[in-house]
């Protein structure tokens, strides 16, 4: 493809991402303030907590998403549909099997929500049902989603995050005019899923009307070279995805278990203005990844380089900042959205802070890692780290709480991924020493 043709997809994938994303987080605020006005702070814990354990359930990205895009960018480039409709048969039924597994492991959770949630939230609503409408949510997705990858490794993000911001802007309305008519929690949820499937359904009808060839009848399988290679990037990908996930997702059960579920409703304004700032910057990497990989299939090793260093210094420039101000704002802010009953201690947005600034660093070296298909090296070290993490966070988090919990987590990247991932992408991926992109990390 075309340098041009690259440049301008990754323009429109940034300024479609950024744009939409800009005003779903503003409806998404209002709707959060809504929802704290209408609604108590156990509400929002539980949202908080079920998202968590539903996410750690979730496969959507544990490999066969990262495996089937970066296998997809060569037949794309080439305009190869039996190739491309062959890698979608196998991603369908791979996603098929996915959303029953997460389905039964989902019901399977059950009797362990008692264990978690020590103390029963003072609601109306039965926990159970409310927990069975997040799973439902989950492991339905699984039946459509999986086309919109093909949409994204096409280069075409701006398809997928528009409609997803339209539909999430037009729920958010529809959310925040219901609570302050209803202050109904089981109606707003309802909402939600009726969102979710219709995102679900316009996808899959784009992608078919797109992509027709894909839903031929007499599409060849994959042979066994091509599925024996898949496989192995999926089991690479899987290890470090769940690894990732028991990183990034455990902290809420551990706060419930020390610390109930107010506190995770509390603590969570805080994470919802990092994460909301992190997705914001994220849409440049998702809108620059697919043109990264077309780029890096066809140049030299040195314009990948030159390209990385580019990449990496605007990823340095714009997580510093940001990172600035979540630890000098985010009180603040929140005091004047949610309350002044709603704000913790200023060691809280230091160390969210730290979080954001480590996790988010490391966003050139994994466009660079995804794209390159560098998906075995290093596969083990986040098991390493997720483990560092649990330790930590139950030694720390009976020591010294939320701030203990979340201190664990940026001491077990900072010994693990923060340093192996970059060298992984620089010994196997641009064949060249690591240590100028180590130094300038630290000075």
């Amino acid at each position: 493809m075309a340098a041009k043709s690259r440049t301008h997809n990754s323009i429109l994938n940034i300024v479609t991402g950024l744009g939409g994303y800009v005003i779903n987080t503003v409806l998404g605020f209002l709707c959060r303030i809504v929802f704290i006005r209408c609604l108590s702070a156990e509400y929002l814990g539980i949202s908080g907590l079920f998202a968590n354990i539903l996410t750690m359930l979730s496969l959507a990205e544990l490999g066969i998403g990262s495996a089937i895009v970066f296998a997809l960018y060569k037949p794309l480039a080439e305009n190869d549909e039996s190739k491309i409709a062959s890698l979608m048969r196998y991603y369908a039924k791979a996603y098929r099997i996915i959303g029953i597994v997460v389905a039964i492991f989902g019901l399977c959770m059950i009797p362990f929500l008692g264990f978690v949630i020590k103390d029963p939230p003072h609601i109306k609503e039965n926990l159970y049902v409310i927990y069975l409408i997040y799973l439902f949510n989950t492991s339905s997705s699984y039946f459509f989603s999986y086309k919109s990858s093909l949409i994204m490794a096409d280069q075409q993000n701006y398809i997928v995050t528009g409609l997803n911001y339209i539909v999430t802007i037009l729920q958010s309305i529809i959310q925040m005019v219901y609570l302050l008519l209803t202050k109904e929690y089981m109606g707003y949820l309802i909402i939600q899923t009726i969102g979710v499937f219709t995102y679900n359904l316009i996808i899959s009808h784009i992608a078919n009307k797109k992509y027709p060839y894909i839903k031929n009848k007499n599409i060849l399988p994959l042979d066994k070279n091509e599925q024996k290679s898949l496989t192995s990037n999926i089991k690479a990908l899987t290890i470090w995805k769940l690894s990732s996930l028991l990183v990034n997702n455990t902290d809420n059960i551990i706060i419930t278990y020390f610390s109930g579920l107010a506190t995770v409703g509390i603590s969570s304004n805080y994470t919802l203005l990092s994460n909301t700032l992190n997705s914001l910057l994220n849409q440049i990497f998702n809108g620059i990844s697919a043109s990264v990989g077309n780029y890096n299939a066809i140049e030299s090793n040195e314009k990948k380089i030159k390209l990385f260093n580019n990449i990496n210094l605007l990823n340095f420039w714009l997580f510093g900042w940001a990172t600035v101000g979540i630890i000098v704002l985010s009180g603040d802010i929140v005091k004047l959205c949610f309350g002044e009953n709603y704000v913790l201690p200023f060691n809280i947005p230091c160390i969210i802070g730290i979080n954001f600034y480590m996790v988010g660093m490391q966003n050139a070296v994994w466009t660079y890692k995804n794209t390159m298909g560098l998906f075995r090296q290093g596969r083990y070290l986040l098991i390493v780290t997720a483990i560092f993490n649990l330790v930590f966070s139950i030694l720390l988090g009976s020591e010294w709480g939320l701030f203990g919990i979340m201190l664990a987590t940026s001491i077990s990247r900072l010994l693990t991924n923060t340093w192996y991932d970059p060298y992984v992408v620089f010994k196997y991926g641009l064949n060249t020493s690591p240590k100028i992109y180590l130094k300038k990390y630290i000075y």
